[in-house]
């Protein structure tokens, strides 16, 4: 089957899209990536969504019109992918997360993800499927991370326990025991470890006037000195502290959260450059911290994906939190760390016309596994 996975993360940089061929059944998959592309959103609208993430108010109309033109640039990039004479079968569509609420104590979760299914099948004439997370916040789930069950499909391995660990605008992570291991997938763990790159994302765009939109490779972080001070006051923020399952986004590390850390900076007189420094410093060790907390030993091997997995300073930081694990990208293990994400949702889509849960409650805290999205045909 031909899928198109379409995914757009807390960066909110665009929207990645994936044509993957999936063959086989449940876990016993054949995923092979045929085109990827990210296709960027405009400017305005990328700030409107940043603006409504960091809680901006709108009308009913507004708010319609800012979920219609996100789907039509979803339908606009699977128009723009799809190779010359191929047929595609199905759309996975995660659409843009505006808002996300974990549950709490005995109250259901909350995640909102724009775009609408519909319209993207009416501009395609392509079935297709969204909304992942609602299924698994329906029955006491965190509806994140979503990645983790793919995850298991596609990096399990019979000697070595493995942290797939994501870093995006937000950082996830799922820790595979190995095979080898009894009872191992009960043993699975995932969790949201906190911020990837939103804040530095942030923190430039704030020192160029949005000139620029994120470190490249780092190089800006590497001139500078991280202040370990402030790391080590940051890490005692609750979240860092709370136990899996969780699930974090914006709504804890935006704009607001940054002027925080920012006023806790100014007693330290630090450089431009050291206080990237310090931010990309606090994604790397929240996600170290993370490790020794929270598993049962350090895993072997740490693969890593998303944005971050090109930023060759924090992969350097890491390493140093975690000199005795090997750390590789995705793509070392043949599968894209840029689309890994677009490809899990086409993954996703593809679980759901076969019938196949595709969350994991030891992951999300749920109660049972459950068939996630929902399809427009």
């Amino acid at each position: 089957m031909i899928v198109v996975g379409l995914m757009s993360g807390t960066s909110v940089d665009g929207i990645d899209a994936s044509v993957v061929d999936i063959q086989g059944q449940g876990l016993d998959l054949k995923v092979n990536l045929l085109v990827g592309q990210t296709f960027p959103y405009s400017p305005a609208l990328r700030t409107e969504i940043l603006a409504v993430c960091e809680g901006k108010s709108l009308t009913m109309a507004e708010f319609a019109q800012l979920d219609h033109s996100i789907a039509l640039e979803f339908a606009q990039a699977v128009i723009n992918i799809i190779p010359a004479n191929m047929r595609i079968d199905l759309i996975g569509s995660h659409g843009q997360t505006v808002y996300h609420q974990p549950p709490h104590k005995n109250e259901l979760g909350y995640s909102l993800q724009l775009g609408r299914g519909d319209v993207i099948f009416q501009k395609t004439g392509i079935k297709t499927i969204n909304n992942f997370r609602v299924a698994d916040i329906a029955v006491g789930g965190q509806g994140a991370p979503l990645v983790s069950k793919i995850d298991l499909c596609l990096y399990n391995h019979p000697r070595h326990s493995r942290c797939l660990q994501n870093i995006g605008g937000i950082g996830n992570a799922t820790y595979l025991p190995s095979t080898h291991t009894r009872q191992w997938q009960e043993k699975i763990i995932g969790w949201d470890t906190g911020p990837g790159n939103a804040l530095i994302d942030l923190a430039v765009q704030e020192l160029t006037n949005n000139q620029q939109t994120f470190d490249f490779n780092g190089d800006w972080s590497r001139q500078g000195k991280p202040c370990q001070a402030l790391v080590k006051q940051w890490l005692k923020q609750d979240f860092f502290h709370h136990k899996p399952p969780k699930s974090t986004g914006r709504e804890l590390f935006g704009h607001h959260y940054l002027a925080h850390c920012r006023q806790d900076a100014q007693k330290y007189n630090l450089s431009d450059a050291d206080w990237l420094a310090t931010l990309t410093e606090l994604t790397v060790a929240s996600i170290a911290d993370s490790y020794h907390r929270f598993l049962p030993s350090l895993p072997h091997e740490v693969i890593l994906a998303g944005g971050g997995s090109r930023n060759s300073y924090l992969m350097e930081r890491l390493q140093s939190y975690l000199p005795d694990t090997r750390l590789l990208t995705s793509d070392e293990l043949g599968i894209s760390s840029e689309f890994k994400e677009s490809i899990a949702f086409a993954i996703l889509a593809y679980w759901h016309v076969h019938n196949f849960a595709g969350n994991l409650p030891c992951v999300t805290g749920a109660k049972k596994e459950v068939v996630l999205g929902i399809s427009h045909q």
